[in-house]
């Protein structure tokens, strides 16, 4: 393992997006990542979906064999606030990450330009404004398979960093053992996991994956609220009035390699979540468990990766 840096300052953006409209989204995204570099953060991590959200109980009027016009309309209200990787959106994000001089990870619904399949995408950039990775989820979750598609590249790309490689699985990815497992190959040292999971299991999770990997799990949650949707949707009576106010809570944190909190899960506001990584705990967790070097038996068990 390679000599890291030995501190990383990390902003994560615990925040509201507003729900199809994505120049509202980046416009809120530029201001936080404004706020981030005022608190000299040389990582800033937004939430899945930030871009254009998350559009959650909506079932864009899809049941088995049958489609519904409603629906239809609002799929396309969605698809047209989903952005093109790379376009103006995502140029936008590229200076904003230079001007802060930090690394960006952040989520968006991706529109292929060729196909125009969505993808549910995290993005990447470089301090100096260089978009370093794209990864699609590998296997939207459950009706999410009704406006996002299977990734068709982008499995598992690392952004190699002062502090080690960095890469992301979203939300229920991290439940794939074998994708863990092909990060952590990878030997990263900061997992982003941008997602949409404010159930009290989920905690459990990622303080584990956390102390199996021996790497620093960024836990990158979002709030949603019913104040968030349009009004003016075709199925609000139907999909959105019937939700609870409070939609998703949040509880974005960061667990150390030891499993462990760095920062204590935040609950039901927006927050700008600071604080300073040691990363020296990467070698020093490892001491007794390395689980892809000296604890590893590749004799036994292999993982085999198409990347």
């Amino acid at each position: 393992m390679k000599q890291l840096k030995e501190t990383c300052r990390i902003a994560l953006v615990q925040a509201e997006p507003a729900l199809f409209d994505k120049a509202a989204c980046v416009e809120k995204a530029l201001e936080y990542i404004a706020r981030a570099a005022e608190r000299d953060a040389e990582l800033i991590v937004f939430p899945e979906l930030f871009i254009p959200g998350y559009p959650y109980g909506m079932n864009f009027g899809f049941s088995v064999g049958q489609r519904n016009e409603p629906g239809r309309t609002d799929w396309q209200r969605y698809y047209e606030a989903s952005i093109l990787v790379p376009g103006e959106e995502t140029a936008a994000l590229a200076a904003a990450a230079a001007r802060a001089r930090a690394y960006l990870s952040i989520g968006v619904s991706e529109r292929e330009a060729q196909t125009g399949t969505l993808y549910n995408s995290n993005l990447i950039f470089s301090p100096e404004g260089e978009l370093l990775t794209v990864h699609r989820k590998l296997k939207p979750t459950g009706s999410e398979r009704v406006v996002w598609g299977d990734a068709n590249r982008g499995y598992f790309p690392v952004a190699e960093t002062p502090w080690g490689p960095m890469a992301s699985l979203i939300c229920w990815e991290s439940y794939m053992p074998l994708a863990r497992a092909a990060l952590y190959e990878k030997g990263v040292t900061l997992y982003v996991s941008p997602n949409t999971n404010d159930n009290p299991e989920w905690q459990h999770t990622i303080c584990h994956i956390a102390l199996e990997g021996k790497c620093f799990f960024i836990n990158s949650d979002m709030l949603i609220t019913k104040a968030s949707y349009p009004k003016d949707l075709q199925t609000y009576e139907r999909d959105v009035a019937i939700l609870p106010e409070q939609i998703c809570r949040g509880g974005s944190c960061v667990i150390d390699p030891f499993g462990h909190y760095v920062t204590e899960p935040v609950w039901d506001e927006e927050a700008l979540i600071v604080a300073d990584l040691d990363l020296r705990q990467t070698y020093t967790s490892r001491m007794e468990h390395d689980p892809c070097g000296h604890y590893a038996r590749p004799d036994v068990l292999e993982l085999i990766v198409h990347e």
